[in-house]
């Protein structure tokens, strides 16, 4: 576990990356043409961006909605960085570039930047720690990042380091004790000193998480949650000792990404030990099947270990996105596949669930079983998952590969054509695949001279066995480490790798001590989670499953946008049919089930 002295890897940019397959990049597109647009007008039409108006003395009137609106507004501009780095869109980016001018001109002169308190509490700024200023800044810098990125267009940046350090100064040269009512900023500061290299932006990052666990945020109230106090908002002790998950879901993703940051960056060891205690509380005890987490309504969070039921199971799309963005930053740290197994199984599941196939319907709550009446919604009051589903998804190209000096590591398998500098060089890689639905997958590597250094490819952990061939030859001459399939050679300028992955269908056991599934089962095909919706089924209330089954795959291009859907026959007679999990509530509307009863 002490990984003192070892390198860190590095992620490759998301703008490095083309996507081109068959699911994301028809996702991407759909984010472009629908759910941003979809987005800004609801956007307009609930005063989230009027309210930019009125800061900035464009209109008059008062402030409209949630005091957190602001940040749903810079989500979207984030996730508008992200598709502008695949695809132009001028109409898009003009758009963009008025609303950042309205923003900008909404900035108060000592630079700070909240609609909320701007048009309503002028005078109580940073008086209350539940309000989320720092939230809203911290979605501002993940939008002013990707952005500039993405077009080279720092106006928005230089706001939003003009907020930070308004924020700053209040803070440390104003000798406070400030905990974020909503974790965020602490990670995006990171991102921020990445960019501009300016240490005090690491050094606040650290300030803040260390606030935490000493009763600065600590009152009769806690931030208006009384019933639920610091264990709610993960302040009841300080960092490095925490060993539990507990809380509010999306809050701890954000505070745990931060951790493992500050760990890559600037060598805090001090959380080692917490992250890995608090991965083995998340992933072993409090995770659903696929990949969500947070069982509980009432808090959007976790209640006692191995407490999760289906029906009632919360698993907000936020906090799936959170545990893709965490389970990244563990990969980094410790090169092991295990964790980029687990992001995976987040970004098909519980993930990909939040939007529906036209891109203008959102889950909000992703339960693992339905009795016909949740649905997705157009909006939603407190509509964060929305839009953060419009930055996740153009984003997905971030999460692909990752280096260090000697090795590139491939931990996600996506159609695409990446180049980035590596070694002395500047490198392409190409994927052809059909992923997730089959697990072929060719890799062309290019460079412009002959170098040594290893290639690792993920060996995911549902593939029990695979074949390698190497410029058209098996390749035998490989290791396994870490669960990634380690080639060192040297690399020709051009070299074209063929990973065979099989992927069988799998009956799924439950954890025995989840008394929510005894006597139940479920189906998994490579990273996909399946479920059995009412409208395919001859009998959906009787369907078991005795293991006997025969499965017959078949790709259908017409249903949900391309799925392979898993047909159950006994005796030559159908008998129940399957479909993604992400994919469920896309047709007719209907009941909805991922664990189903075992034969007796």
């Amino acid at each position: 576990m002490d990984n003192k002295g070892d390198k860190y890897l590095k992620a490759i940019d998301f703008n490095c990356t083309k996507i081109n397959d068959k699911l994301w990049k028809k996702r991407i597109e759909t984010i472009r043409d629908v759910t941003i647009p979809g987005c800004f007008k609801r956007c307009e039409e609930t005063g989230r961006i009027s309210n930019f108006h009125k800061a900035a003395k464009k209109i008059e009137g008062g402030f409209e909605g949630v005091y957190f609106n602001d940040s749903d507004v810079y989500k979207i501009i984030e996730g508008v960085g992200y598709v502008l780095s695949q695809v132009e869109d001028r109409e898009l980016e003009e758009y963009t570039d008025d609303l950042i001018h309205t923003i900008v001109d909404a900035q108060q002169k000592d630079g700070y930047l909240n609609t909320y308190f701007t048009l309503v509490k002028n005078e109580e700024k940073w008086t209350d720690m539940e309000r989320h200023e720092d939230y809203c800044i911290g979605h501002l810098i993940e939008a002013a990042i990707s952005y500039y990125k993405a077009t080279g267009k720092d106006r928005l940046l230089k706001a939003v380091i003009r907020a930070v350090d308004e924020f700053y100064t209040e803070m440390i040269t104003g000798g406070r004790n400030w905990v974020p009512g909503h974790q965020e900023i602490e990670l995006a500061l990171i991102k921020l000193y990445d960019e501009t290299k300016d240490r005090k932006y690491l050094e606040f990052s650290k300030w803040l998480l260390e606030q935490r666990g000493h009763g600065h945020g600590v009152g009769e109230n806690l931030w208006g949650v009384e019933k639920w106090g610091a264990v709610y908002a993960q302040d009841e002790k300080p960092i490095k000792e925490m060993t539990d998950i507990s809380g509010h879901a999306v809050r701890a993703m954000y505070m745990y990404c931060a951790m493992a940051d500050l760990l890559i960056t600037d060598g805090n060891y001090d959380y080692l030990h917490a992250l890995v205690k608090l991965w083995d509380s998340t992933v072993l005890r409090n995770m659903y099947l696929t990949g969500g987490i947070g069982s509980s309504k009432e808090n959007e969070g976790f209640t006692r270990d191995y407490d999760l039921p289906n029906d009632t199971a919360y698993c907000e799309t936020c906090a799936s996105v959170g545990m893709v963005m965490w389970n990244h930053r563990m990969n980094l740290i410790f090169g092991e596949s295990k964790y980029a197994d687990i992001m995976e199984r987040s970004i098909y599941n519980g993930a990909l669930s939040g939007m529906g196939e036209q891109g203008d319907v959102y889950f909000y709550v992703n339960p693992l079983e339905s009795d016909g009446t949740h649905h997705r919604e157009p909006w939603f009051d407190v509509s964060c998952c929305p839009t953060q589903i419009t930055r996740f998804v153009p984003s997905i190209g971030q999460y692909m590969y990752a280096v260090d000096e000697d090795n590139i590591y491939v931990n996600l398998f996506i159609k695409s054509d990446s180049r980035f500098n590596f070694a002395s060089d500047n490198i392409r890689i190409t994927q052809s695949t059909d992923y997730p639905w089959d697990g072929r997958v060719l890799i062309n590597i290019e460079q412009s001279i002959e170098e040594e250094f290893n290639i690792n490819l993920r060996c995911p952990s549902w593939c029990k066995d695979f074949q390698l061939m190497i410029n058209g030859r098996p390749f035998k001459d490989y290791y396994v480490e870490k669960g990634y399939i380690k080639i060192y050679r040297i690399w020709e300028k051009s070299t074209q790798i063929i990973l065979n992955m099989d992927m069988e269908t799998e009956i799924v056991k439950p954890h025995p001590r989840v008394l929510n599934n005894k006597g139940k089962v479920a189906l998994m095909r490579g990273p996909l989670v399946y479920c059995f919706e009412s409208v395919d089924q001859i009998d959906y209330d009787k369907l078991t499953i005795s293991g006997s089954e025969e499965f017959k795959l078949e790709f259908d291009e017409e249903l949900v946008g391309g799925i392979v859907k898993i047909s159950l026959y006994e005796k030559d007679e159908f008998k129940a049919m399957a479909v993604p999990y992400y994919a469920w509530d896309n047709r007719k509307a209907g009941k909805m089930k991922v664990w189903v009863d075992e034969a007796k």
